[in-house]
């Protein structure tokens, strides 16, 4: 009885190693396949904010652009230019409510 029992031991711990073995050769592949996604994942992001902070700097040059159009100085070179005339008398201010 002792032997049938030894036997059936070595039986489990062989299944045992075995399936652990490809238990672990299978957790190593996932955890590598996923460590190479997020690095994937890690560069897109990268290129993404590179290009939202050259968005931003370009953004922010065109609203000092519009700025510097917009001036009073700049208003009253292009009205004499065109031949207008820059009455401040008929400037009304609309309050918007």
């Amino acid at each position: 009885m002792g032997k049938k029992l030894r036997g059936k031991k070595k039986t489990f711990e062989k299944n045992f190693i075995t399936f652990g073995g490809i238990f672990l050769l299978c957790l190593f592949a996932i955890c590598f396949f996923t460590n190479n996604s997020l690095s994937s994942l890690n560069v897109d992001v990268e290129e993404l904010k590179t290009k939202v902070r050259t968005q931003q700097e370009s953004n922010q040059g065109l609203s000092m652009k519009i700025n510097e159009l917009a001036s009073l100085e700049n208003v009253n070179e292009v009205a004499n230019n065109t031949g207008l005339a820059y009455n401040n008398s008929n400037i009304r201010i609309v309050n918007s409510r």
